[in-house]
């Protein structure tokens, strides 16, 4: 299966997302980080490539930046660049060789990453998306919990080194 990637236009998401927008309310940084902490999330249980865009163009002499964050990668586009125009042109770029998805609700921005052989998703599929993989998480572990499996170092060490372990807490126990 080729690489996935998935585009998500940050303001777009947190201005749809209820929980986020209440959040930016107060403070648009922490509706970011939010945003930022849940994509990491989904991207460790998923394993796609996961690009968070925020526009920068506002910002005056702004040269735009890319950060990595734990394991995904936040962009804030340069002066002049909105987050709709770096997303379509990484869709552009990357489409010929991955999977792209791109997570808007902008409506003319769908069509656009769609031409080029992307595919969209809304803030709500996204939203709904995560929360699946939520749930799978929960369900996995659960399980894993429930079945009384241990995962402990003993339990992963070859049989002679847990053996001279268990001989040397015996031996602290006299």
């Amino acid at each position: 299966m080729a690489r996935e990637f998935l585009l998500v236009d940050g303001y777009n998401i947190i201005f749809a997302w209820p929980k986020l927008k209440k959040i930016s309310e107060d403070s648009l940084e922490s509706a970011r980080v939010r945003l930022a902490d849940i994509l990491c999330n989904y991207q460790g249980f998923r394993k796609n490539e996961v690009i968070l865009v925020f526009d920068g163009y506002k910002s005056k002499g702004n040269p735009g930046s890319v950060i990595h964050y734990h394991n995904i990668d936040i962009v804030y586009t340069k002066e002049a660049q909105t987050a709709d125009q770096f997303i379509e042109l990484v869709s552009s770029q990357l489409a010929r060789d991955y999977q792209i998805r791109v997570a808007t609700s902008d409506g003319l921005e769908q069509m656009i990453i769609l031409a080029q052989g992307a595919v969209r998703m809304s803030a709500q599929e996204l939203r709904a998306e995560i929360k699946r993989a939520e749930s799978e998480i929960r369900e996995t572990y659960q399980k894993s919990a429930g079945s009384g499996a241990r995962n402990s170092l003993i339990d992963n060490l070859p049989p002679e080194m847990a053996e001279l372990l268990e001989r040397m807490r015996l031996k602290e126990d006299d």
